[in-house]
């Protein structure tokens, strides 16, 4: 008769982690989540801030575009400029 080598099975018992790890995780977790939300708002500020820069750089620009203006240009770039404060006042409100 021939030699049958049968394979071994083991099993292996899963390891449970202790729960200290567990309460290490889940505080890590709320670490991240409270930095996530920390960086959120800091970006809603980011993006007023953008806008402000953006609409100044837009009269700066407008009043640089022109390169001899008239009273009646001059009156329009002074009512646009009010507007743009008007409206960062709104913003930043």
């Amino acid at each position: 008769m021939s030699n049958v080598v049968t394979p071994h099975f083991t099993v292996e018992e899963e390891q449970v982690p202790p729960p200290q790890a567990r309460a290490d995780h889940a505080a890590a977790t709320k670490v991240l989540l409270l930095a996530i939300a920390a960086l959120s708002k800091r970006m809603v500020v980011a993006i007023a801030d953008l806008f402000t820069l953006l609409t100044v750089g837009s009269v700066f620009w407008l009043f640089i575009s022109i390169p001899d203006p008239n009273s009646m240009q001059l009156i329009q770039l002074g009512g646009y400029c009010l507007f743009v404060l008007a409206a960062n006042w709104i913003v930043r409100r």
